[in-house]
């Protein structure tokens, strides 16, 4: 089984985003993919962009990737 460094949680309410973790250490809420990537490269991870669909690097969770907004 993988455990992906990066979660992105489902999308809140009430900040329309998603909470972001890196090794379970929360860095933020994303409201889009650049909000993301700056998430991730602020981490090393300089290439952040390709790291996206990976599923062994991102867990995009109750959720579609790349959707920010509650339904």
């Amino acid at each position: 089984m993988i455990n992906p460094p990066i979660a992105v949680h489902g999308p809140t309410t009430s900040a329309d985003g998603r909470a972001v973790t890196i090794n379970g250490s929360p860095v933020g809420i994303a409201h889009n993919d650049q909000d993301l990537i700056e998430f991730l490269r602020r981490a090393g991870l300089y290439e952040a962009e390709n790291l996206l669909d990976d599923p062994a690097w991102v867990d995009w969770q109750e959720s579609p990737a790349h959707c920010y907004s509650a339904p």
